[in-house]
């Protein structure tokens, strides 16, 4: 025997608007997804890129590191070889300060035999030098406070015997000339009418006739006071030829070259 199994469901309505229903609904599409997918992409990407940097970044970080060290290690050995470079410097600014030092001093020089030569030339006859004495400059904040300054080189004073007060005043005017003194401080200081002595050789002399005096002559006992020339020894090279200082000429003109002393 068959029995038959009839659904009679499917014929009910409700039955029919559920599968009109079910058959309406469209399919998803993958098109859609498709940002999704890239947002998770980006999601999983950007994390290593990130860690790729931060290891990109260590790597230099690292190497500059390295780089630093060696350029402060080298900056330490240009440090000690600057501090050698600047205590020679500083040695050689020394000697060269020391040097013109000498130099200076070697150039205020006056030699006395030029001197001598050169009062010898200025003295008129009938005039006689007994003495001559150097007076030193007086120091900075020494001795008496005097209206104009005091000269650095020193003076002289020169004193002797003169047959007439006119030839120790033109003894003093030709002291004025002479390039190693100073005209400005040359000035008669003492002059004095006295009997001629001995020394000078003006007395007449002694006779046989024992009743018979006669009186020495008279003669000017002066004092000359004169500074010394400021100028540098080797402005006067020619003058000091002409007195016949040729050492000190050689030695000024090596210096010249040298360049210690300016042309």
């Amino acid at each position: 025997m068959y029995s038959l199994d009839i659904n009679f469901l499917k014929d009910r309505p409700e039955y029919q608007k559920k599968s009109e229903t079910k058959a309406k609904r469209q399919p998803l599409q993958l098109g859609n997804l498709i940002p999704v997918y890239i947002g998770v992409g980006v999601g999983l990407v950007l994390p290593g890129l990130v860690f790729a940097g931060f290891s990109f970044l260590e790597g230099k970080t690292a190497e500059l590191t390295q780089e630093i060290g060696k350029l402060e290690e080298e900056g330490k050995g240009l440090d000690g070889r600057i501090a050698n470079l600047n205590k020679l410097k500083a040695e050689a600014t020394n000697i060269n300060n020391q040097t013109r030092a000498l130099v200076t001093v070697f150039d205020q020089i006056r030699p006395w035999s030029a001197m001598l030569k050169d009062l010898s030339d200025r003295i008129p006859n009938q005039v006689q030098i007994e003495d001559i004495q150097q007076i030193a400059a007086s120091l900075p904040g020494k001795g008496a406070v005097t209206a104009t300054p005091s000269n650095t080189a020193g003076s002289l004073e020169i004193s002797g015997f003169a047959r007439s007060y006119a030839l120790v005043n033109d003894f003093a005017l030709s002291l004025g000339q002479s390039q190693f003194l100073n005209a400005e401080e040359t000035r008669i200081i003492t002059a004095e009418l006295i009997d001629a002595p001995e020394i000078t050789g003006f007395v007449p002399p002694e006779t046989d006739r024992s009743e018979s005096i006669i009186k020495p002559p008279q003669v000017v006992k002066y004092t000359i006071k004169t500074g010394l020339s400021t100028v540098p020894a080797s402005d006067l090279i020619q003058e000091l030829e002409k007195k016949g200082t040729l050492g000190l000429v050689d030695r000024l003109r090596n210096i010249k070259k040298v360049g210690v002393i300016p042309q």
